[in-house]
């Protein structure tokens, strides 16, 4: 199969890179999570912080929530401690070299292993600490963000890491105070020690300008077809107007990073091929490819695509995690060149920059390019959200494909940060995936912890076998040493035979609105 080739050996502002010609510098975003960090200093919190279109019908998602569900049927479950210590654990990884080693990223900039007995090593995997840009203790988006493994790691040695370091000098746009700089890059392991990187390896991939601290995207990962998918935000700020971002082609709401396919990378989900070129090409089925739009795009109208994950059997689906801004939380079943919606809209409803808690009475349903605004799966209400919001920004989980855990399998478990910024109260959800439409999802409570899991959720990580764990901490920053990795589990006989307070059945979102979609408008922030 042809593949566009980069083969610039240096890096271009992103604003004056050409479409599939220009260099492989491009300005990257993360999001660590939804809350913008300016909104979450100002409150403590979180959160900081022309063609013809077709006109959408009103949605009708102010007044109805999500599906009924029906419960099912799961059995009492609990998490069992894998590894503790940690600062701000954010995700975790297995290695596919059959070692069953499973390696957890911290947001400090540290990668730690828990080896193939069990054993939590005391010396990182890797540390690019003293490259980042700092962070901030109290709440940061940056940091180390996502890690991935070769498909063939296990004989060429080869991974990558998306991580955030100080803003480069002269940035894109003199006129605009650039915060950091995102890189892609590629490393590769000792050849005397499997549990140490070749630090002087570094491979720069990508790197992009950040204009904001926050919506930074995140996740690397390998698809089932080799390839490199990269989740990038919107940019940071409220809204998708902030300094950063361009105009789309949506006049109503001003801004549009989400929206602008053409002028840079900010709210997409990229996919390199990073067998071929320098430092990568561009597969040649890539949506955009001879058509308007960077070629390097999969799938764009994102937010802050923080967390996402690949069914690892069956369908194989793409599975993303979007941070909503004031009124919901959503997960996207991710396709080739489709525009997941922002910031024309926020989950199902009409987004208003102008005032986003009220949701406009109607939307575009199609973009300039003729692409239709693809609503989410899964829609939560964000605590904002007025009619009965419980979840400060999404974390996008995994399709469980284990077999310890009768009744998960096939079921895509996901959670939320937080029920409000101030307290570790995380919840978990486990939805029922289906066809077109908002699906059946409910509340999994573990055994002995009715309401919450008690710390935040800042990421999930799958192993080989299919089964799933968890990554929290108790504070809401990356400091202190609470982080924490736990591994979902059946709960023993014992705990699981307490029935009388709902333990392992979960709370059905059928006659609350905590999890439906209602048009109000949030911001996600992570």
């Amino acid at each position: 199969m042809e593949r566009k080739t980069n083969t610039a050996s240096t890096f271009l502002p992103l604003v004056s890179r050409q479409r599939s010609t220009a260099p492989a510098k491009t300005t990257f975003n993360h999001l660590f999570f939804k809350f913008g960090l300016a909104l979450l200093l100002s409150t403590f919190l979180l959160q900081s912080c022309q063609e013809e279109i077709k006109e959408a019908a009103p949605t009708n998602s102010q007044t109805s929530e999500q599906l009924s569900v029906s419960h099912f049927n799961m059995k009492p479950v609990d998490i069992k401690p894998i590894a503790s210590g940690l600062v701000s654990p954010i995700g975790l990884v297995p290695v596919p070299d059959g070692s069953k080693r499973l390696f957890i990223i911290d947001q400090i900039g540290k990668i730690w292993i828990v080896d193939e007995a069990g054993n939590q090593l005391a010396t990182p995997f890797l540390d690019v600490t003293s490259k980042m840009v700092p962070l901030s203790p109290g709440y940061d988006e940056r940091g180390l963000l996502g890690l991935a493994f070769h498909p063939d790691y296990k004989n060429n040695g080869r991974f990558f890491i998306y991580y955030t370091l100080p803003p480069r000098p002269g940035g894109p746009t003199p006129a605009t105070t650039w915060n950091n700089l995102s890189r892609v890059s590629e490393y590769r392991v000792s050849g005397g020690n499997k549990n140490m990187a070749d630090l002087s390896t570094e491979k720069v991939i990508l790197e992009m300008d950040d204009p904001q601290s926050n919506h930074n995207g995140g996740t690397i990962a390998f698809g089932p077809d080799g390839y490199l998918y990269i989740a990038i935000g919107d940019g940071g700020g409220a809204n998708d107007v902030s300094p950063g971002h361009v105009e789309d082609w949506y006049p109503v709401n001003a801004g549009g990073n989400g929206q602008n396919i053409e002028a840079n990378l900010f709210g997409n989900i990229l996919r390199l091929d990073v067998n071929s070129g320098a430092p990568y090409s561009i597969p040649a089925d890539n949506p955009f490819v001879g058509k308007p739009g960077r070629d390097e795009i999969w799938a764009y109208g994102f937010r802050n695509p923080f967390r996402f994950s690949f069914d690892m059997s069956g369908s194989r689906r793409l599975f993303a995690g979007d941070a909503g801004q004031l009124l919901y939380e959503e997960i996207d079943v991710v396709e080739k060149g489709q525009n997941y919606g922002w910031n024309v809209k926020e989950g199902t409803s009409c987004f208003n920059a102008a005032s986003p808690l009220q949701p406009l009475a109607s939307c575009p349903n199609v973009d300039i390019y003729g692409n239709k605004l693809i609503d989410p799966v899964i829609q939560v209400n964000n605590y904002r959200n007025p009619a009965n919001g419980r979840a400060t920004t999404i974390i996008g989980g995994n399709v469980y494909r284990g077999n310890d855990i009768p009744g998960f399998q096939g079921k895509y478990i996901f959670g939320t940060f937080s029920q409000n910024p101030g307290t570790p109260n995380a919840e978990l959800f486990m939805a029922q995936p289906s066809g077109p439409g908002l699906w059946d999802y409910q509340e999994i409570n573990l055994v002995n912890r009715p309401n919450d899991i008690g710390y935040y959720l800042k990421g999930f990580g799958q192993d080989l076998e299919g089964e799933i764990y968890l990554t929290v901490s108790n504070l809401l920053g990356p400091s202190g040493n609470t982080g924490q990795v736990f591994k979902l589990v059946l709960a023993d006989k014992e705990k699981g035979n307490d029935d009388n307070k709902g333990h392992g059945k979960g709370k059905d979102h059928a006659n609350d609105n905590s999890g439906k979609g209602n048009n109000n408008g949030k911001g996600k922030g992570k």
